[in-house]
């Protein structure tokens, strides 16, 4: 076949440019009833040729079974077409595709959902299937096999060490000034894990490739289709105040000596709230941040063009097209801020506590209780998964959860008496931010916090209900450490407390 010129610069070793293959012959390598470690984290790094001859293969009528562990979302290119083809079996440990969620919903793909700093450590203890075959996303493969990965690690550099074979998709669509980037990085397993030498955002203690070697490599195709991004988070009146909010809350933070200035590393979840609500930090007075996070949006990208940042460290970049478009015009001259790492590094508890990061995540709902719910509407409806929150969330120095007050164009509060689902419980729950107001529960019992969240985070037209809804249950529940009612919180979720 004929290699483009372009290919045969990135592939530098002579071995790994002779498997250079059709689409169809990568596919081939892979059997029903597989497991397959992709790339893929924040809908960027993910692999789009191979899975379409997969998906045809699967509408022919081949019963494909794959399991595929990803490091956290990847785009309908793949989740998505694979999912319409029938060719999943199961899916873990984070997904972001319609169709895919509507399949595990359906309950016809297995998912497996955990805070995503352990799937690496799952796959290397053999907690997991054997990793049949590595599909990856690469910019380049270097003279000895190595592989560059793209604009995500995620968890590629343990799929491509415990794989049998790998599968390099070489997209020359990504600017090949994307490597030196990564930092490449596994710790020893138990008990003889060594600490992660990481003491400044910025610090690299790994390689700036993943390990693999030529002999690994089975074969490589040629792509040059771009991520499909992400919808960035628009900044509406609610957004500008929840980030008006957090503004005015670090600052206070700062003034009380209980933060320093620069700030420690920020670190905020995939969304469009969260996004909307990073950007607002553009107009605020806070300069020489850094990140230290599981995924970097536009917003942190929007922070740096603005001279804000003096570093990103994160498993991967989530942009819209838009701000992808706008990146790569500019990467020349931002790409020394930025460090791609594993997940298991950029979600690493030891790490995220010594650097005191201030996380900043998104809630579903929150409870008066200070339960967070970031995963399942309703409790029973998979939306993503509880992702690098549940990593972030008990380990940060401070801990924040961003929502606005009320949802479905207002006719529902996302501050409800219980949330239907916990993924992170008022133990670790410091911080709730709403466009209402901020409440700050660390030191507070149960009813303290209750009071507050009513009356800081609640929307008005659901306050008084709340407070209905609270004092009853305290009444019922005859006055517990924890009042809890579930007879009066019925009656607030059916409109029977509204004034």
């Amino acid at each position: 076949m004929i290699i483009s010129d372009e290919l045969k610069k990135r592939i530098r070793n002579a071995e790994v440019l002779g498997k250079v293959c059709t689409p169809k012959e990568a596919a081939s390598f892979i059997k029903p009833d597989m497991t397959l470690g992709v790339s893929g984290f924040g809908l960027s790094g993910y692999t789009k040729v191979v899975a379409k001859e997969l998906a045809a293969r699967a509408e022919a009528g081949e019963r494909l079974n794959l399991t595929v562990y990803s490091g956290a979302s990847t785009g309908d290119d793949f989740d998505g077409v694979l999912t319409r083809a029938g060719a999943l079996s199961c899916r873990m440990p984070y997904q972001s595709n319609k169709d895919l969620r509507n399949a595990i919903n359906e309950g016809k793909i297995k998912y497996v959902d955990l805070p995503i700093s352990n799937m690496a450590k799952w796959v290397r203890s053999n907690y997991l299937n054997h990793i049949d075959v590595a599909l990856v996303e690469a910019a380049a493969i270097d003279e000895n096999g190595n592989i560059i990965p793209t604009f995500s690690v995620g968890a590629s550099d343990t799929y491509v060490a415990c794989a049998d074979k790998v599968i390099v998709e070489l997209n020359t669509k990504i600017p090949a000034c994307v490597e030196g980037i990564h930092d490449i990085y596994i710790p020893e397993p138990a008990p003889y894990t060594k600490p992660i030498n990481i003491l400044k955002p910025n610090d690299r203690i790994g390689t700036p490739y993943i390990p693999c070697g030529p002999s690994k490599i089975v074969a490589v195709v040629e792509s040059n289709i771009p991520d499909k991004g992400i919808i960035a988070g628009e900044i509406d009146a609610e957004t500008k105040k929840i980030s008006e909010n957090l503004v005015s809350f670090l600052k206070n933070e700062v003034k009380e000596g209980r933060l320093c200035n620069p700030l420690p590393p920020l670190q905020a979840g995939v969304g469009a709230v969260s996004d909307a609500v990073i950007k607002g930090l553009v107009e605020s007075d806070y300069t020489h941040l850094n990140v230290f996070s599981e995924i970097a949006q536009g917003s942190f990208l929007a922070l740096a063009y603005a001279g804000k940042i003096d570093s990103i460290s994160a498993a991967g970049l989530a942009m819209s097209t838009e701000e992808m478009e706008e990146f790569y015009r500019h990467i020349d001259h931002y790409r020394d801020k930025i460090i791609l790492r594993p997940m298991e590094i950029s979600n690493s508890p030891e790490v995220i506590r010594r650097l005191g990061v201030i996380s900043i995540n998104t809630a579903i709902e929150a409870d008066l209780y200070g339960n967070v719910n970031s995963s399942y509407v309703g409790g029973t409806r998979l939306m993503n998964g509880v992702g690098g929150s549940g990593d972030y969330c008990g380990n940060a120095g401070v801990s924040i959860f961003i929502t606005k007050s009320t949802a479905k164009d207002g006719k529902i509060s996302s501050i409800v008496p219980m949330v239907s689902h916990i993924d992170h419980t008022i133990k670790n729950v410091q911080i709730l931010i709403t466009e209402q107001g901020v409440a700050d529960m660390r030191g507070l019992d149960v009813i303290e916090r209750a009071d507050l969240i009513i009356d800081k985070c609640a929307h008005p037209k659901f306050r008084q209900a709340l407070k209905k809804y609270f004092s009853k249950a305290i009444v019922l529940s005859e006055h517990l450490v924890y009042p809890y009612s579930e007879e009066a919180a019925m009656m607030f979720h059916n409109g029977e407390m509204e004034v």
